[in-house]
């Protein structure tokens, strides 16, 4: 009677245990997911802004440009 007991709560110890380890991989999958979106949204961010930033220095450069051009015909 005692190793049916024995057996049975080390049969349930082992099936919590593999249950409890295959939940912990999905959830370092979607954490792993996630983060790559995270950085992933982060560097179209950032070519967003150098591209803003790179935009406002044409028209700066063509501005002064504008400014040399008049200056020369004066």
């Amino acid at each position: 009677m005692k190793n049916a007991f024995k057996l049975g709560f080390l049969g349930l110890a082992l099936t919590v245990a593999f249950a409890s380890c295959n939940n912990t991989e999905k959830k370092a999958e979607g954490a792993a997911d996630s983060a790559s979106a995270l950085v992933d949204s982060a560097a179209n961010t950032l070519d967003s802004a150098a591209n803003k930033v790179d935009s406002a220095a044409q028209k700066v450069d063509s501005a002064a440009a504008k400014v040399d051009s008049a200056a020369a015909k004066k």
